[in-house]
């Protein structure tokens, strides 16, 4: 029984902390009206994580179809 009690205590107060509510901030950040995507709107990194994914999967799609040609090709004999 004292178990029981010191782990609902530690469960009690861990779940105590205070969280500061930001969503009324990101609402703003995203509804403005500034011309930009909703996907760039976070900023710099959100730049860089679109511009990243955007090269990598012209990479890949270069990449596929490349091999895709290779392997089409048939072999050359010995």
């Amino acid at each position: 029984q004292a178990l029981r009690q010191i782990s609902q205590r530690t469960i009690s107060t861990a779940s105590r902390r205070q969280y500061v509510n930001r969503v009324p901030e990101h609402q703003k950040l995203f509804q403005e009206d500034n011309g930009l995507p909703v996907h760039l709107k976070g900023g710099a990194k959100d730049s860089l994580l679109y511009r990243t994914t955007a090269s990598l999967t012209v990479f890949g799609t270069m990449y596929a179809l490349y091999y895709l040609l290779v392997s089409s090709m048939p072999k050359k004999p010995n």
